[in-house]
C-alpha cells in the first residue's frame, strides 16, 4: 500500500508469514504461538493434563457405565445474531474443545470418543473453520472420533450395553437425548447427573489451573483499581461498567465472568443489581462486584467506595463492620475448615455489629436475612459458583479456591427498630469480596493487591484521581 504525505510518496511494505497451520476454530500453538506453548490444548493446560483428567474421571465412573457430555448449545439474540458463545465447563474440562456442536462419550471400554460437527462450505464462509474428526484425534487426543451423522448408528448400542448412564443434564441436547436407547434408559431409572463426578474433580485445582486463576484475579484487580480512579471523574454506573470491562479485556481476558454489578447509592442494596444506568450522586457509595474470565477460569471480587473521595461517618461505621468480618473470616480459611462454619461465624459477627449500631434489635433470623440473605462465599473456578454439587460443609483442602464476601444491604424501605437510629443507614449497600486459595498452611488472598481499608481507598481517590493522564501513568 502506498500513501502520499506532504507531497511525498511513502511506500509501506507488508510482511507475510510463510508458516502454515490448520485453523481448527480455536487457538493452537501453531496458530497462536504468542498465546500457547507446544503441547497445550488450551492456553496454560497441556494435553497431558487433559488426559489425566479423563483417567481420573474414569476412576470415579462405575464399571459398566457410560458418560455423555454435550457442548453448550449456541444461543441466539435474534434470528441471525448469536450471543457470545461460552463453552459448558464440564465439556471443556474433559475435552479442551471450546466450540459448539460436539458430543463426548467416555467409558472404560474405549476411553474418550468424540462426535464432531461437520461444517458445510456455507458455514465456513460465514463463521470460519471448526474442529472436526481430525482435530478430535490429533489436537484433543480422543481415542475415537466420528462425524456427528454417525451418532445414531454408534451411540444407541453403547447406551444399551451400559449399566448406568451419566450425562450433564444442564447441557443435554436432542442429538442424543431423543435417541430411543437414551429415552428407554431414562425410563428405567438408569440416567443420572454427571456433574456430581466432574464437580468433584474440578473442586481441587491443579498448579496449572491455579496459575490461570491467579492471572485472572490479577487482571480483575488491576481493572477495578483503574475503575476506582475513573469513578471520581465519571460517577456513572454505565461508564464504570464499561471501564472495568475495557480494562479486563485490554489485559487479556476473553470476557467478563458475569455482567458487572455497579450499584450506586441505594442500588447497592440490590444484591445482583444489573441495570447499571444511574448517576452516582455525590456523597453516595458505589458497590462494584466484578470478575473476568481468562482461558476458562474466572475471578470474582467486590469493593465498595465513595467516588467523591470521602466516607461519611455513617458509611464508615457500617463499612467497618463488614471489613472486620471480612478479615476475621479470612483468618478462618485453612484446611479442615468449611464454608458453612465460616458462614455461621460471619452471621454471628454481623448480627453483633448491627445490633451495636442500632440496625438490628432482635436475634430473629428473618430480621437479619432481610439485610443479608447471602452466603459468606462459594467455590470458584471454571464457573463463578463452581463445583456446586460439592457441599458447603465439606472440609476444605489445599488447592480449593473460595470467595469470602460479607455484606449488608439496607433498602430504602427497611423498617428498623428506632426510626432515628436506623433511618441514617437506609439506602446503603456494602460488600467486600476476596478470592481465597486454601494452602497447606492456611490461605492466600488472590485479590489482596486491591485496597479495602478506608484510609487506603480515600488516599487512592484523592491523590491519584486527577484525570486520564494520571490513570494511564499508573
Amino acid at each position: 500500500m502506498n500513501l502520499w504525505l506532504c507531497g511525498c510518496l511513502v511506500i509501506f511494505q507488508r510482511a507475510y508469514s510463510t508458516k502454515k497451520f490448520v485453523d481448527i476454530g480455536q487457538p493452537t500453538p501453531a496458530s497462536h504461538p504468542q498465546l500457547m506453548k507446544e503441547g497445550e490444548i488450551t492456553p496454560g493446560i497441556t494435553a497431558e493434563e487433559y488426559i489425566s483428567r479423563r483417567k481420573r474421571f474414569l476412576e470415579l465412573l462405575p464399571e459398566g457405565s457410560v458418560a455423555i457430555l454435550a457442548a453448550a448449545p449456541e444461543k441466539m439474540m435474534t434470528d441471525v445474531v448469536p450471543y457470545p458463545y461460552r463453552q459448558d465447563a464440564d465439556y471443556l474440562y474433559i475435552t479442551g474443545c471450546e466450540q459448539p456442536g460436539g458430543v463426548a462419550v467416555l467409558s472404560h471400554e474405549f476411553g474418550l470418543c468424540m462426535f464432531m460437527p461437520e461444517a458445510s462450505a456455507h458455514d465456513v464462509n460465514w463463521k470460519g473453520p471448526t474442529a472436526g474428526v481430525h482435530a478430535a484425534l490429533e489436537v484433543f487426543k480422543a481415542e475415537k472420533a466420528y462425524p456427528m451423522r454417525k451418532i445414531q448408528e454408534i451411540l444407541p448400542d453403547t447406551i444399551s450395553r451400559s449399566s448406568k448412564l451419566f450425562h450433564n443434564r444442564e447441557a443435554a441436547v436432542q442429538t442424543y437425548a431423543q435417541l430411543e436407547a437414551f429415552r428407554e434408559a431414562d425410563y428405567h431409572g438408569k440416567v443420572t447427573n454427571l456433574s456430581k463426578l466432574t464437580h468433584e474433580l474440578r473442586w481441587i485445582k491443579s498448579p496449572a489451573e491455579l496459575k490461570l486463576m491467579r492471572e485472572s484475579a490479577s487482571i480483575a484487580c488491576q481493572a477495578l483499581l483503574q475503575t476506582m480512579l475513573h469513578s471520581k471523574i465519571h460517577p456513572y454506573e454505565g461508564m464504570l461498567s464499561a471501564k472495568v470491562e475495557y480494562e479486563c479485556k485490554m489485559r487479556g481476558a476473553q470476557r467478563m465472568a458475569f455482567n458487572p454489578v455497579v450499584g450506586g447509592g441505594p442500588n447497592a442494596a440490590v444484591i445482583h443489581y444489573s441495570r447499571n444506568d444511574q448517576k452516582i450522586e455525590d456523597g453516595n457509595l458505589v458497590l462494584m462486584d466484578v470478575g473476568c474470565e481468562l482461558h476458562g477460569y474466572v475471578s470474582d471480587l467486590t469493593r465498595t467506595w465513595p467516588p467523591c473521595g470521602r466516607f461519611s461517618p455513617v458509611q464508615e461505621e457500617l463499612y467497618d463492620i463488614i471489613l472486620q468480618t471480612n478479615k476475621e473470616c479470612l483468618n478462618l480459611c485453612k484446611p479442615g475448615a468449611n464454608l458453612l462454619e465460616i458462614h455461621n461465624y460471619s452471621v454471628r459477627m454481623l448480627r453483633k455489629g448491627l445490633k451495636e449500631i442500632g440496625v438490628l434489635y432482635s436475634d430473629r433470623t428473618d430480621h437479619y436475612n432481610e439485610l443479608n440473605p447471602t452466603s459468606i462465599g462459594h467455590y470458584l473456578g471454571m464457573d463463578v459458583h463452581d463445583s456446586s454439587m460439592v457441599s458447603y460443609d465439606r472440609p476444605l483442602e489445599p488447592g480449593v479456591v473460595i470467595t469470602i464476601e460479607p455484606g449488608i444491604y439496607i433498602p430504602l424501605s427497611f423498617d428498623g427498630p428506632e426510626r432515628k437510629t436506623y433511618c441514617r443507614f437506609r439506602g446503603i449497600g456494602i460488600r467486600i469480596e476476596d478470592e481465597v486459595l486454601i494452602t497447606e498452611t492456611g490461605y492466600e488472598v488472590l485479590t489482596g493487591s486491591l485496597p479495602k481499608e478506608i484510609k487506603y481507598l480515600e488516599s487512592l481517590l484523592n491523590n491519584f484521581s486527577h484525570g486520564f493522564g494520571m490513570e494511564r501513568a499508573l
